[in-house]
């Protein structure tokens, strides 16, 4: 038999020794390649909602709960609707410090063919906008029509496709890109297409407007703040001066969920190092553990010729195929719990997620691996060095 299959034999030769071997392996891999893309999808997710919003303030309703309600349609996805007089962006714009303004426009469809929940509809000004068209034109370099939407990653309707709100025959012309935020789940058009839809559903008995028109209300106002202004003093004059309304610092949104999101990959990182250290401590344990039992096996192996050197190799050969291997094993399972659930990690964190990219992961997948079979290496050391050192003639007179 060649010698380069004997670690193979070997492993095969001690089924239960082997498994035992593969599953610390997979579980620190695992640890380590799970909780590295789970931490990374929250930042990816947290760094996309930041990108997205786009605006340094965002005018709501002074309502209870408008900023909570506003909150939760970024990050959850949770549909809803506010409104407030359209005069209330002029008197914004008139305050010191504001420089740019774009109003928007929130409506809740009761149905809608592309999906079995109630969807998040999205009006904004295309000759004012500043927050959403930058990344809009990712996917949709033209200007919106009548009844033309731009759909969220998550909606199953596709590009050219048609969807009926509220009766109204909607085309979707673009598909943006996952964001790993409730905006996923909205779709995007027009202030022109909102106001049409608000009037097809009091048609339909469904108004969301008691007593105002359409044309006179809008949702939200969102601010850009002139450089060398500060952003606090310019939302405390807006609420202090401007009657209805509440000024939401959109970093203030954030920092609650960055706070939230440190919390839980520190938490991340704490678990992957105890479990680091955990499978090291047993995997060294092990193959010190192994180094005794095998003591006879290898003075047979110095008897029939082999070296040092050539037995260091197998012990070590051994433990990088244990290494490959159940890191390969922790990798797959590690992948289908952090992909697949990515929508239940996202709801029950309540926080963005968005998974890395296929050059992130493969990355992250490698680091995994090298951590892996550096640990497996370090700890099958000390236990190559012993058995490439038995001494042939004491270790086989024992047995006799």
């Amino acid at each position: 038999m060649k010698l380069k299959y004997l670690p193979f034999k070997n492993l095969i030769r001690k089924p239960f020794r082997t498994a035992a071997l593969l599953l610390i392996a997979a579980f620190m891999t695992a640890a380590v390649f799970g909780g590295t893309v789970a931490a990374a999808s929250l930042k990816n997710g947290l760094d996309s909602l930041e990108q997205r919003l786009g605006a340094d303030i965002i005018v709501v309703p002074e309502e209870a709960e408008a900023k909570a309600d506003l909150e939760n349609m970024l990050l959850s996805g949770t549909p809803g609707y506010f409104y407030m007089d359209k005069s209330v962006e002029d008197k914004i714009a008139a305050v010191e410090g504001v420089e740019l303004t774009s109003p928007q426009y929130f409506l809740v469809s009761a149905n809608a063919e592309c999906c079995t929940v109630q969807v998040q509809v999205i009006g904004f000004d295309e000759n004012s906008d500043f927050s959403i068209k930058p990344w809009l034109k990712q996917c949709y370099s033209g200007t919106l029509g009548d009844n033309e939407v731009i759909v969220g990653s998550s909606l199953s309707t596709r590009v050219g496709h048609t969807l009926m709100l509220y009766g109204t025959e909607c085309k979707a012309v673009g598909k943006l890109d996952a964001t790993g935020t409730g905006l996923d789940t909205a779709i995007y058009t027009t202030p022109d297409t909102v106001r049409r839809l608000i009037r097809a559903s009091q048609e339909k008995g469904i108004g969301v407007l008691a007593k105002q028109s359409p044309d006179d209300v809008i949702s939200s106002v969102y601010i850009k703040v002139k450089d060398g202004y500060d952003i606090a003093d310019v939302a405390a004059d807006i609420n202090l001066n401007i009657d209805g309304v509440q000024a939401v610092r959109t970093r203030s949104m954030i920092t609650g969920t960055a706070d939230k999101l440190a919390v839980i990959s520190g938490s991340i990182n704490v678990l992957i190092i105890a479990v680091w250290i955990l499978a090291a401590a047993i995997m060294t344990a092990a193959f010190s553990v192994l180094a005794g039992v095998r003591r006879r096996e290898f003075a047979v192996l110095r008897v029939v010729g082999l070296s040092r050197r050539q037995l260091g190799k197998i012990v070590f050969s051994e433990s990088v195929i244990i290494c490959v291997v159940g890191g390969v094993i922790g990798i797959a399972l590690s992948a289908a719990a952090v992909f697949a659930f990515g929508n239940a990690i996202e709801t029950n964190s309540g926080l963005p997620y968005l998974a890395p990219s296929a050059v992130q992961s493969l990355k992250y997948l490698l680091f995994a691996l090298a951590a892996v079979l550096v640990t497996g290496s370090v700890s099958s050391g000390w236990s190559a060095y012993r058995l490439s050192h038995v001494d042939t003639g004491n270790i086989l007179r024992e047995g006799d």
